[in-house]
């Protein structure tokens, strides 16, 4: 399917950018993935890859840029993100009532906390969140809580979301034993989650791969990271559809 792509988007009083990757041309409203990055100030272009992937197979993909070494840690950027994709999806084809989560390393953190706690974007809950090699038992941005943590305290009220985790089985930046555990702990908890463990690193996982010159990370035509990347797009195709409609 043919992508569409709308660059460096302001959002947000803060003024930072948002690309868009939707489908070029589809008979109704798409479900829609909000794919937050990881440490690095200011990334959005690191996801590119990721992004593109999941627009091809049907999806209109909202990929933000935020400052993790912003004065409140990124947590203004990451809200005003989340507003204004359930403000505006429907202007670029998608379906304000099934918007998915996603987030990469840091970015998977926080995303976690906004599953598990109501309060970390102001009352909005997405419909489903997907994990990309996050450390989970390290405090995230949004409520400074590690998501394991915050699992442990949430309501057992709280209604429960699908997570999917996806992890590198050969990651040397973030073992994947941190997305085992956090699996773990949401089966404990009853909550629908899956865990995939492609054969791939960090960089892998989103289809890309580390430059040390340019210190960050590059799109990547090895195998184990075209593999890697497509399946990570399919988990955000998978886990946008399967969340339910609303009215």
């Amino acid at each position: 399917m043919d992508v569409a792509v709308v660059s460096g988007l302001v959002y947000g009083a803060s003024g930072q950018r948002v690309d868009v990757y939707r489908p070029a041309t589809a008979s109704e409203a798409s479900p829609v993935v909000l794919l937050w990055h990881g440490r690095g100030p200011d990334e959005r272009d690191v996801l590119a890859p990721l992004a593109r992937a999941a627009a091809s197979l049907g999806v209109v993909c909202f990929v933000p840029d935020w400052r993790p070494d912003a004065d409140d840690t990124g947590r203004t950027h990451l809200r005003e993100s989340a507003m204004f994709v359930q403000q505006n999806a429907a202007e670029f084809g998608g379906d304000t009532g099934r918007i998915a989560l996603a987030g990469w390393s840091l970015g998977s953190n926080a995303a976690m906390a906004a599953a598990m706690d109501p309060c970390a974007l102001d009352g909005w809950r997405p419909r489903a969140v997907v994990g990309i090699a996050g450390g989970y038992t390290r405090p995230e941005p949004l409520t400074a809580r590690a998501p394991i943590d915050g699992l442990t305290r949430a309501e057992k009220s709280l209604p429960a979301i699908p997570v999917r985790l996806i992890h590198g089985s050969a990651d040397p930046v973030v073992d994947v034993r941190q997305s085992r555990q956090l699996h773990a702990a949401l089966q404990h908890r009853g909550w629908p989650t899956s865990l995939e463990e492609p054969d791939t690193d960090h960089a892998g996982v989103i289809m890309t791969e580390y430059d040390p010159e340019l210190r960050r990370c590059r799109p990547s035509h090895a195998d184990h990271a075209v593999r890697a990347g497509s399946q990570t797009a399919h988990l955000l195709f998978h886990a946008a559809h399967d969340t339910p409609r609303t009215c």
